[in-house]
Formats: structure tokens, sequence, C-alpha cells
């Protein structure tokens, strides 16, 4: 079974999906925002291409547990998302995943035009993994 992972953010999407076994996350692409119905038709064609039984969002929120105005609105994200596909979602804490992400990409000498256009997939991979790691 393939589980998708989602970064959700006001001008990207990173998407990562799982092996088969679901052992491992892989970056499938960075979705640039254009519309909701643009946006949710994208990933709803990622779900059906690959099998995807479950999509892991990641749920930004402050250091002290609390949800923010950016986690609320990946939050009124995943309720349109679950009237568009018919699979389970599940949300992710995903703090700090972003600064992971960078850190990585940092470390790999990757330059900042570079990190730019492949930090949200990073970080969906991230927040997938885990989550993959979780339910072992």
């Amino acid at each position: 079974m393939r589980i998708m992972g989602l970064d959700v953010g006001d001008k990207t999407i990173g998407v990562a999906v799982s092996d088969l076994l679901g052992l491992t996350a892989q970056g499938v692409e960075t979705i640039r925002r254009t519309s909701n119905k643009a946006d949710f038709g994208r990933i709803k064609e990622i779900v059906e291409k690959m099998e995807v039984k479950k999509i892991v969002i990641g749920l930004p929120k402050n250091m002290n547990g609390t949800i923010g105005p950016q986690g609320e609105k990946v939050l009124k994200f995943a309720d349109k998302l679950k009237k568009k596909v018919d699979v389970e979602i599940i949300m992710w804490d995903e703090r700090l995943t972003t600064v992971a992400a960078e850190k990585m990409l940092i470390s790999a000498d990757i330059s900042r035009k570079k990190r730019k256009k492949v930090i949200d997939k990073v970080a969906a991979v991230y927040i997938l993994q885990g989550y993959l790691d979780s339910q072992r």
C-alpha cells in the first residue's frame, strides 16, 4: 500500500510517496499552487496513478503545540481534500521538518536557488518518513 505525504504551503505543495512496502519515502514533485481546483486535481492524479491508499498531511504547529494561522489553513485544505479523494487522510505534526530539510540540502551543498525549488518536496519526504517510522 502506497502512502502519500504532503507539505502544504501558501505557494507550493511538496509531494512524497512511499514505496509499496511502506518503508521509505521518496520525493515526487513540488506543485506550484494556482487554484484549489488545480491543486486538488493534481493530487488526485498522483493518488490514482500511484494507487495511494492514505495521505499524511504535515500539520504545522507552534513549538508549544498550539495551532496557529498556518495550521488552520492546512486543516481547511485537508477538509476540502477529503471531499475530493476517497482515501484516508491523517494529520501529522511537522514541526521543524522544513528546518531539517533545509539543513540537509545545505550540507549537500545545494545552491540557494536549487534549494528553493525542492525544499517543499524534501519536507514532504521528512513528514512521510516520520509517519512511516512511527508505524513500525
